[in-house]
């Protein structure tokens, strides 16, 4: 009967399974076998009418036996609610008949042993609902076909002693015909008979064998929605057999394929070629073109291992890269010998199927599970391995050591695959092994074995050669240098630079410190094994190495080398700590110095240094910081003198001048320059000071009337001058380079402080001593331009100070010029004084006419007597021209009033820079800074320009509304003023005649009131 007339539905599923069972186990009918009276003209069709209406038949039988025991469950997704149930009164008779049967087959238990096994794990899978009753189809369907002759099996399964090597899973399940099933997939199973196509398209019986052929010659025309009507020859039914029918003697074209394609596997797998799949190149593999679609779906699943294998093959047997590189090519080349191990147990499986293929019956075969889908499954952690093998090859293919190693680790942290995970850290643990060698030896030794460059630190291929002065230097600064490029991901950034220093410290112990005896000794005892994983004892030898390196090494800097001793010797003799030796040394050189620079031998300047050492408390330092003293002359420039030129120099050796570089020691020497320069300028304003003292209770005191004012303007002047020359050797030596120093040994002394700590707590030093004395700072403010002219570029706080400074050496040269005319004057008197005596005791009386003029013309106290002597008598009453005297007496007069005229102009300039520097000063961020301009200027006697900031546009509306408002104020009070103006016109009329005559006698009304002079 056909389907339509039974009263309930059957599930396709079933129904499906069901028909491909039957199908599978009825032989093909052959021509002969026909009737000779059948009512078709066409023989094919006649076969295919006789297959179908036996077909129906074996089906209706099969369902007749599964409806022939009814059962009380109506559970409805239940075999008994959809067709019938299975007369069985317990859950376990099927499984106990199955026992039974196997009891009475085989004299050993182990089979019954290993069908309890699998019947547990069938137990366990939640896809099948009814599994004792498809037990007990397969126990009924066993019985009948124990009447049949045995049949050749249609596909290499494996034997029974193989079944334990099939994942436990999938046990359960029997593959029959090419059926491709995934072990937990719920839907239909997908195969090439055409009994998994729904029901309502089967229109005939006679287009089933016609769609199956057109299946095996071509996949793609297999997934078609509808068939053919179309029938074939008999010529080709006979040389095409249909997959439904198993002939004695003849297998199905689909299961020998099968059968090839198993045998070539383990070749394939290995990257080698066989007859039915080809590798045309390392990365094309040609499959065969007339495969169902089933098996050219695993065949592309197998054949990425293949692919994937001799990719990676290529790559182990590279010799190319570095360490790291050569390392990951080792431990690919492992991985890919235990995937060999894989492929050749798969092997031998594979082997023993076939063999017992071809020794046992089908019913026996049939028990053998090795397909294609097995081994897509039993190779899918290898492949899934050997792809990720394959992208780490792919992106570490410009990248080396700590690159590739952040490569590998970013799968082992940042994958949420644990298989993915396990396996980058255990390609970590071979990779990493090359760079924990470096490692090792970096922080043990201070060696650098890196032939490739791909360790984070890296050998520099510049290093200073040429000034010896400049190897301990190099070696610490030059020779090695961090590459944040290759610090791998496994090490943090601190960490890097820890090593960094370690590996630094100790290769400069050995060559810069040559103690190489000690490196030897600590590398013997602290010397460990490095592994990855091991990130305590990672950790924990590297801090007892960082703490041991650096301690060892300020050690040898301070006890050895005497760093610290060096640089108090820098600061007494270059930053004028020694004061008495600065004294002497000024003093012993002033006479020398004075002269033109080329005239200066440098054995006269050692003498007088080695004077200034003896006679100075410099004679109680060690003899290793005095021989390190040397004076010298600096490049020499036309017409220079040598206090331009001279110079101290502290020479410095190795390996000191890695914390004193050459840019230290100039920075010393600039230092030094500045302020024997402001020192010689004190020591000359002091020695003019003290002549003008000592001058006025002598010499000037007798000339008082005539160049008294001017003497009195200049020690004002010279006060002003010597006042801010100790202010800003107070704030210099003690403000900015006492507090430094204060900062820079509070920086050596901490408990962890390092060589780097070090330079770079004496950088900083100098930093802030060059900064803060006026050195290295601009003129210029974050609230504007200078306060000089905007049209001159801006000038730095030094280029003031030495215009400054320069100012006050030309007033203390014209200071020199005014008392060398005071002692002329004096001079002058006296010759006059001592000839009216001589005159006066040779009875000749009165003095000299003109030379009363003339003093009557330089000062008004000089009383003056009438000239009688005759028009042609000279100053002795001789007959010497008188224009002579005359001519004398006035360029005596001029000298007096340029010697005015340029005190003047050098005192105004001064006091205009000063402002200048003080105004800058004011506005300075440093807090320091403008303490000088206060300390300078506490009484506000230098008025300083009062700067604004930078005004925003809001700021200048407002201040453009004020003005407006102020002018409407002043016209408003000048209209007031008008028309009170005719009544106060008497009395506002004096006072400005009264201001008129004031301004006419400014200079003597002003002389008067500053108590110089008196208005004539």
């Amino acid at each position: 009967m056909s389907n339509s007339n039974r009263p309930n539905p059957r599930p396709r599923r079933i129904d499906d399974a069901l028909s491909q069972l039957v199908d599978s186990l009825l032989p093909e009918i052959s021509i002969a076998s026909l009737p000779r009276d059948h009512e078709y003209t066409n023989q094919e069709t006649a076969v295919a009418a006789a297959e179908e209406r036996r077909h129906q038949f074996h089906l209706e039988r099969a369902w007749q036996l599964l409806e022939a025991n009814p059962s009380g469950a109506a559970d409805p997704s239940s075999l008994s609610g959809r067709r019938g149930s299975i007369a069985v009164d317990d859950v376990n008779h099927a499984p106990d008949l199955i026992k039974r049967k196997l009891r009475r087959e085989n004299a050993s238990p182990e089979k019954i042993v290993r069908f309890s096994n699998l019947y547990t794990r069938l137990l366990t899978q939640p896809v099948l609902s009814q599994k004792w009753g498809i037990l007990f189809l397969l126990y009924k369907l066993g019985e009948a076909d124990e009447d049949r002759p045995a049949e050749p099996s249609r596909s290499p399964l494996m034997d029974d002693e193989k079944v334990h090597n099939v994942p436990a899973h999938g046990t359960g399940r029997l593959r029959r015909d090419t059926v491709v099933e995934s072990e937990d997939d719920e839907g239909p199973a997908a195969s090439s008979s055409a009994s998994q196509l729904p029901r309502g398209s089967h229109e005939t019986r006679s287009q089933r064998p016609r769609s199956l052929r057109k299946d095996w010659e071509s996949s793609t025309e297999r997934t078609s929605a509808s068939r053919a009507s179309q029938h074939e020859t008999e010529d080709e039914a006979d040389s095409m057999p249909s997959p439904t029918q198993t002939p004695a003697g003849f297998h199905r074209p689909t299961e020998v394929t099968e059968q090839r394609l198993l045998r070539d596997l383990p070749f394939n797998l290995q990257g080698l070629s066989s007859n039915n799949v080809q590798f045309q190149t390392s990365s094309v593999l040609k499959l065969p073109s007339d495969l169902p679609a089933p098996l050219t779906s695993l065949l592309n699943a197998l054949a990425e291992p293949c692919l994937l294998y001799k990719e990676l093959a290529e790559f182990a047997e590279a010799s190319d890269g570095g360490l790291v590189n050569q390392s990951l090519r080792a431990a690919i080349a492992n991985e890919l010998r235990s995937y060999l191990g894989l492929v050749a147990t798969l092997e031998a499986e594979i082997r023993q199927a076939l063999t017992s293929l071809t020794n046992t019956t089908a019913a026996t075969s049939r028990k053998g599970l090795v397909t294609l889908k097995r081994c897509v499954v039993w190779t899918r952690d290898a492949t899934m391995a050997l792809r990720l093998m394959s992208l780490i090859v792919e992106e570490a293919r410009d990248k080396k050591g700590g690159q590739l190693i952040s490569l590998i680790h970013g799968f082992s942290t940042s994958h949420g695959d644990p298989f993915v995970c396990a396996f980058a850290e255990k390609l970590l643990v071979h990779v990493t092994r090359p760079f924990y060698d470096m490692l090792r030896l970096w922080i043990y030794d201070g060696e650098l074995s890196d032939p490739y460059r791909e360790f984070f630190v890296a050998e520099s291929d510049l290093r200073t050669t040429i000034d010896p002065r400049r190897t301990a230097t190099s070696v610490w600064e030059d020779k090695y240098k961090l590459n944040d490029d290759l610090v791998p991901t496994i090490v943090t950034q601190d960490f890097a630079k820890k090593v960094f220093l370690i590996g630094k410290s100790l290769n400069f112990i050995r060559y810069g410190c040559g103690d190489s005896e000690w490196v030897e000794a600590y590398s013997k005892k602290a010397s460990k094994e490095l592994s990855y994983g091991d990130t305590a004892t990672l950790e924990t030898s590297i801090d007892e190495a960082y703490k041991t390196t650096m301690a060892r090494l300020i050690h040898l800097m301070d006890d050895k080398f005497k760093l610290y001793d060096h640089l108090r010797a820098l600061k007494k003799y270059l930053l004028l700590g020694q004061g008495d030796f600065i004294a002497l040394l000024m003093e012993s050189l002033a006479s020398n110095l004075d002269r033109p620079a080329n005239s200066q031998y440098r054995h006269t300047l050692t003498a007088q240094l080695e004077h200034a050492i003896r006679a100075s408390n410099a004679q109680f330092d060690s003899p290793d910081v005095l021989r390190r003293l040397d004076a010298r002359m600096l490049e020499l420039s036309h017409g220079e003198i040598g206090w331009d030129c001279f110079t101290l120099e502290y020479k410095i050796d190795a390996p000191v001048d890695v914390v004193i570089t050459p840019w230290g020691s100039t920075q010393y020497l600039k230092v030094f320059n500045f302020l024997w320069r402001v020192k010689r300028v004190e020591f000359a304003l002091n020695s003019t000071w003290r002549r003008c003292m000592t001058g006025a209770r002598g010499v000037l005191g007798s000339v008082d009337d005539k160049v008294g004012p001017d003497w009195k303007r200049a020690r004002c002047v010279i006060a002003e001058m010597i006042h801010f020359v100790c202010q800003l050797q107070y704030y210099i030596l003690f403000e900015v380079i006492e507090s430094s120093w204060d900062q820079l040994q509070a920086e050596v002394s901490k408990p962890g402080c390092t060589l780097d700590d070090l330079i770079e707590a004496h950088t900083k030093y100098l930093n802030s001593v060059t900064h803060k004395g006026l050195l290295g700072s601009a003129s210029s403010t974050k609230y504007g331009a200078s306060t000089s002219n905007s049209k001159q570029p801006e000038e730095s706080f030094l280029s003031q100070l030495h215009h400054i400074l320069k100012i006050m050496l030309s007033y203390k040269d014209a200071v020199d010029g005014l008392y060398s005319f005071s002692v002329t004057e004096f001079t002058r008197r006296q010759e006059l004084n001592a000839k009216i005596e001589t005159r006066t005791a040779q009875g000749r009386w009165g003095q000299v006419s003109h030379l009363a003029r003339s003093n009557s013309r330089g000062g008004a106290s000089m009383a003056s007597t009438p000239d009688m002597r005759p028009m042609g008598a000279g100053a002795e009453g001789l007959d010497a021209p008188y224009s002579l005297s005359t001519h004398d007496l006035a360029a005596d007069d001029n000298m007096l009033v340029s010697l005015r005229v340029r005190l003047s102009d050098l005192s105004a300039d001064f006091k205009s820079r000063l402002t200048l520097l003080l105004s800058d000063l004011s506005y300075q961020p440093d807090v320091d800074m403008r303490f000088l301009a206060v300390v300078m200027n506490f009484n506000d006697v230098y008025k300083t320009i009062r700067r604004r900031p930078r005004q925003t546009q809001g700021t200048r509306d407002r201040d453009r509304d004020r003005d407006r408002e102020r002018a409407r104020r002043k016209a408003a009070a000048g209209s007031t003023a008008t028309n009170s103006g005719t009544n106060s016109g008497t009395e506002s009329q004096i006072p400005r005649e009264m201001r008129r005559e004031r301004s006419a006698a400014g200079p003597d009304i002003r002389a008067s009131g500053n108590g110089q002079g008196v208005a004539k």
